[in-house]
């Protein structure tokens, strides 16, 4: 998994908002990849869980050594829109971006788009119906408001 969404690579890629769009007639396709990587990653956490318990809790240790993608992959499963760029890096449309977080196993959330398109007048809301998303697989997050007044999200794996 790496930080697109498609790429044409054959391996499934998170989408973290920093990738190309995914053409609409691919859409069906990247459904199925999506349902077939959160199987695998609920698969992953029920034979990693310690005490048994419920795998949508609790991240496994792959997901906290890889927080990026495993928000993306929460937030793309639950039906979020990833902002996407061009290939010079131009933000070509508006919805969640995921990058690291400053401590280890967090990630932070924003809500971007191209000038001009409102994004900064969504985030608020926008951002807000990211955190249920992020919680029904594991994930605590908690919003916040940075430089410019422009809000993100801070998110971490929950504790089991």
């Amino acid at each position: 998994m790496t930080t697109g969404a498609g790429g044409g690579s054959g391996v499934f890629e998170a989408a973290t908002g920093d990738g190309p769009p995914l053409p609409p007639a691919e859409a069906e396709q990247r459904s199925r990849e999506i349902r077939a990587a959160v199987d695998g990653l609920l698969q992953i956490r029920r034979l990693t869980l310690r005490r048994g318990g419920d795998p949508r809790t609790v991240p496994a240790d792959w997901e906290r050594l890889r927080p990026v993608r495993a928000v993306a992959l929460v937030l793309e499963s639950g039906g979020i829109t990833p902002s996407s760029v061009d290939a010079a890096g131009v933000r070509l449309s508006t919805g969640y971006r995921v990058r690291a977080g400053e401590r280890p196993e967090t990630a932070v959330v924003e809500w971007l788009g191209p000038p001009g398109t409102g994004a900064a007048q969504e985030e608020a809301e926008a951002l807000g119906a990211c955190v249920p998303v992020l919680a029904r697989l594991g994930w605590e997050a908690l919003l916040y408001k940075g430089p410019r007044g422009r809000r993100f999200l801070e998110v971490e794996p929950m504790s089991p």
